[in-house]
């Protein structure tokens, strides 16, 4: 390990090449944080070998879920884990954003009204849209924006999902939140992505 951050053998590691490796731990700034307080108790601004070493065993510590501590230092855990930048596959770690804003059971509320309003192969004519978008009484404006944002494909009809956009977007609006101006992607149907 230390050769990756020391490659010059100089026998310190400065604290800016060991948060970028310690960052590969995947473990939160705060916890981080806590390491280095403990690898570097004399606040020299970097790491020696003993540090090193201690910040290693304190992410391996960490990552099998205990707690970050000297006492920690003496239990038996498996060798810190680091994600090779190397291989972007580990880097992106699953946002927020993969999860689509739809909850289910908000979803199989408005799968119901899909099928109640008779969709043809999967999908629903904007004719048969609009009078349940007409229901919410929400002013045009706001509707045509729901409709734009909920066909996502722009092919005039909703499936089953642009649907439960749309009906999402009418509850919001119902709720006084605003129509945002695009789709955030947290909105978009895993389906569309």
């Amino acid at each position: 390990f230390l050769l990756q951050v020391d490659p010059t053998y100089t026998g310190r590691v400065g604290a800016s090449e060991a948060a970028l490796f310690l960052k590969k731990s995947g473990l939160s700034d705060i916890i981080l944080g806590k390491i280095w307080d403990l690898a570097d108790p004399d606040g020299k601004g970097y790491l020696d070998k003993q540090g090193f070493y201690v910040a290693l065993r304190l992410v391996a510590c960490a990552q099998n879920g205990h707690d970050v501590n000297l006492s920690s230092l003496n239990l038996t855990v498996p060798p810190p884990k680091f994600r090779d930048t190397s291989s972007p596959l580990l880097i992106t770690p699953p946002s927020a954003e993969t999860h689509w804003a739809v909850r289910v059971e908000e979803k199989a509320k408005f799968d119901g009204i899909f099928e109640s309003l008779l969709p043809v192969n999967g999908l629903l004519s904007g004719d048969k849209v609009k009078p349940v978008l007409m229901n919410s009484k929400l002013p045009l404006d706001i509707l045509g924006r729901v409709w734009d944002l909920s066909d996502i494909d722009k092919d005039g009809h909703l499936d089953k999902d642009e649907f439960a956009v749309a009906m999402h977007l009418v509850y919001r609006a119902l709720e006084k939140e605003s129509v945002p101006s695009q789709l955030p992607p947290s909105l978009i149907p895993p389906s569309k992505r």
